[in-house]
């Protein structure tokens, strides 16, 4: 891999992991833009780590609280401070675990298509667009109840459907369900941290099986971009939310539906 191939691909991975957008329809693009080959097993396993350790540094302080709060709820049997959001975030992990050893093949086989990916783009970006409008933005994270984790966390596993984005459907069902913009983002970065541990986990045990040969200046750049760029990323985001809402996102998707449409299809 080249520098140029390194730093697109770490800083898209950074960007498209948390941004309501599709991961999996830019990474259809570059590859057809650039005529680039596959990054390989190992850089996916590196920026997975650089996108992991960025949404734990920005929520560091959040995530020591939630788990002091999950230890002691489970010593004294009760709620303790946060300890229900703790709960909230595990709970709403076991749908896409579950639906990823069940159906992870037949996904992978069946639907990684450009037309899958750019219907789920257009349809899961204008249904983002309805939740932003019609939401009514009045909940904190801490008031979900375990079925409306439920229903997020059944958003979450939808999201292995490729062009659907993990961040936008999540966020997409807190809102419908009368989450503010930024409740329903923070719960879906907290949400996020078990579900890139997971798919980290299981790519890196694909690389330590397969013996392949590691490029490791190539892999600690490409963890360190993916760290810097998903960092910067969630930061303005969260910083710009209640002002922009989701509307510029939603165009965006469309826009990039049309374009897997008409020049790719």
């Amino acid at each position: 891999m080249d520098l140029l191939q390194i730093f697109v691909l770490a800083v898209l991975q950074g960007l498209t992991e948390f941004l309501p957008v599709s991961s999996s329809a830019h990474l259809i693009l570059v590859p057809i833009i650039t005529g680039w080959q596959d990054q390989g097993l190992a850089f996916d396993v590196a920026v997975h780590v650089g996108t992991l350790s960025a949404v734990v540094i920005y929520f560091r302080t959040t995530l020591k609280r939630l788990i002091a709060d999950y230890f002691q709820s489970i010593q004294q049997r009760k709620v303790v401070g946060d300890s229900n959001l703790a709960w909230a975030v595990l709970f709403g992990t076991i749908p896409v675990g579950l639906a990823g050893l069940l159906l992870g093949d037949v996904i992978e086989a069946h639907l990684r298509s450009p037309t899958v990916i750019a219907t789920t783009t257009i349809i899961f970006g204008l249904l983002l667009g309805w939740a932003d409008w019609y939401g009514k933005q009045q909940r904190a994270e801490q008031t979900l109840k375990w079925q409306d984790v439920l229903i997020i966390g059944i958003a979450q596993a939808v999201a292995l459907i490729p062009g659907t984005s993990r961040s936008g459907i999540t966020m997409t069902a807190g809102l419908i369900l009368g989450l503010t913009r930024e409740a329903a983002a923070r719960f879906s970065f907290l949400l996020s941290i078990p579900v890139i541990i997971l798919a980290g986990g299981l790519k890196a045990i694909e690389l330590i099986q397969s013996s392949l040969e590691v490029d490791w200046s190539a892999l600690l750049l490409g963890m360190a971009l993916s760290a810097i760029s998903a960092y910067l990323c969630i930061s303005i985001f969260m910083k710009l939310l209640e002002k922009i809402g989701m509307w510029p996102f939603v165009i965006y998707r469309l826009l990039l539906g049309a374009v897997l449409i008409f020049f790719i299809i």
